[in-house]
Parts: C-alpha cells; sequence; structure tokens
C-alpha cells in the first residue's frame, strides 16, 4: 500500500526488514517494534521518516529507543501505541494507530502524541530527503550458550536473522511475538528447536503473542518474555534478563511455565529432547 503526497509517496509494510531499493525516500509505516535495530534498518534502507510500535515501551525504554538514535541521524520518526494497533500489522497500524511518541525532527513536521498515525504519516511526507549514510551496526546473532551434546542457543536481535543452520538450535530473538500480518506462516522461516521472543507489550488483539499458537502447529515450543523484563531488539537482553510472559501448548506439555527466566526455559527444552 502506498500513497502519494508531496514528492514522497507512503510506504506501508508488516515488517521494516521488508525494505527494499524501492523504498528508499520514501516516508515508511511499518509493524516492526520501536528499537534501534528496526531504527537501524530504517536508516539503512533510506527512509525519509518512519512509523513503528511502540512495543509496549518496556525494559529501559526499548521499545522506543529508535527515535533518538533516527534523531541523530536527522530523520523524522514516531511511535504508534501497541494499545491501539496490532504491532506486525503494518495496516492495522495505518488504520487504528494513534501516536504515542515522536522525536524532535517529527515534531518540528508538526507531528504530535494522539495524532491518527495516517495523520502523522501525511506530515512526514515534508520531510527532505535524507543523505546521510546511517553508522555502521552488525547485524547481530550471538552464541550465547555452547555446551557440548547440547545444541546451540543462539540470540538474534531480529528474527529476520534465522538461517537454515538454526534449525538444529533453540533461538532466542529480540523481535516481537507477532506473526507477521497476523499469518501463522510468517511465524518462523525455519523449525529451530524451540524459539523465545518479546510479548511487546502483548497490546490490542493479544498481537504480541500470535507466533505461539502458530509455531504449536509445527510442535515447536516457543515462548514469549515480557517486555518490561528484557530489552525489545536485543536477544541477549531476552535471555539474560527475560521473564517468560506466556507459552506455547507445546512448551507447556514439555513442562515450561510463565515466570521462568528464559535459561530455565532453555533447560526445559533441553531436558526433554534428552528424555524422548
Amino acid at each position: 500500500m502506498s500513497q502519494s503526497n508531496s514528492d514522497a509517496n507512503i510506504a506501508v509494510l508488516d515488517s521494516i526488514t521488508k525494505l527494499t531499493d524501492g523504498h528508499r525516500g520514501q516516508v515508511i509505516v511499518a509493524g516492526s517494534h520501536g528499537a534501534e535495530y528496526a531504527a537501524y534498518l530504517a536508516a539503512k534502507g533510506g527512509a525519509r521518516a518512519v512509523i513503528l510500535n511502540d512495543a509496549g515501551v518496556g525494559k529501559d525504554n526499548a521499545g522506543i529507543s529508535g527515535l533518538r538514535y533516527l534523531q541523530a541521524l536527522g530523520v523524522p520518526a514516531a511511535t504508534v501505541s501497541h494499545s491501539t494497533a496490532r504491532i506486525g500489522d503494518g495496516t492495522d497500524m495505518m488504520a487504528r494507530g494513534t501516536v504515542s511518541h515522536v522525536n524532535a525532527a517529527a515534531e518540528a513536521l508538526g507531528c504530535a502524541t494522539g495524532q491518527s498515525c495516517e495523520a502523522c504519516a501525511d506530515r512526514l511526507c515534508a520531510a527532505p530527503p535524507v543523505i546521510a549514510a546511517p553508522p555502521t551496526q552488525l547485524e547481530n546473532r550471538i552464541l550465547l550458550r555452547n555446551i557440548s551434546g547440547d545444541p546451540e542457543v543462539w540470540g538474534l536481535d531480529s528474527i529476520s536473522l534465522i538461517v537454515p543452520e538454526d534449525a538444529g538450535h533453540i533461538v532466542i530473538s529480540g523481535s516481537h511475538g507477532e506473526s507477521l500480518g497476523g499469518k501463522p506462516e510468517t511465524a518462523l522461516k525455519y523449525d529451530a528447536i524451540a524459539a523465545v521472543f518479546s510479548d511487546a507489550g502483548i497490546g490490542i488483539d493479544q498481537a504480541g503473542l500470535s507466533r505461539l499458537p502458530a509455531l504449536d502447529s509445527r510442535s515447536i515450543p516457543a515462548a514469549t518474555v515480557s517486555a518490561e523484563s528484557a530489552r525489545i531488539g536485543d536477544g541477549r537482553s531476552i535471555y539474560e534478563d527475560g521473564v517468560i510472559s506466556c507459552v506455547n501448548e507445546t512448551a507447556k506439555n514439555i513442562g515450561a511455565k510463565t515466570g521462568m527466566r528464559t535459561p530455565e526455559f532453555v533447560d526445559c527444552v533441553i531436558a526433554s529432547l534428552k528424555s524422548s
């Protein structure tokens, strides 16, 4: 979906990871969380301005930390409240989203909290094209645990970084727990042994949890951690700080439960593999 306004177009995406060269110079409304990794991808992709989801804001204000990152680059940015529109669903954000936070560059263009996402996007079309390239940032995949005889545990700041080899790994992702656009087939590109996500504050329609039943259908134990307990967009924090907020039926059947720390969930998965 896109529309014309001034000399800019508005592109609506379910994830900022779906940016292509064709989106360069456009105003992007994306269903991704508003943390720094998503902001980096927006800047790397040459977005003129961007609206993301605040993902419940959460620990260390991680869900809106990308606004400060983009301000330093001169890129106007805003978030919509996770309680007004589904994270991971750009079309729903455009239809129902209410702005919760803006950076100074967006504010200078007339964007403000309480606006509709659509009205904010229209104002962002007046932003000048971005010229500066973003600072180099590694796309983080971190080996979190490697014990002989056990599957490796990998931390991914974004689930978009999953690779075919992760079919043999336990994946701890900084991404939100919403299937993109609500489509179950987008829950996980490869069949990892197990997966953990952020619940992104859960939000409207319990969007932050929708990957869990989708992964039940593939017999993959999966869980979310509370956005208040760990930084969204940060795989290491999801592992080291995360407190499990929800588990799917597959995970429940191997003894996983809410209130566990993420390493305890991993222990539960590994114990079930050894007993099978």
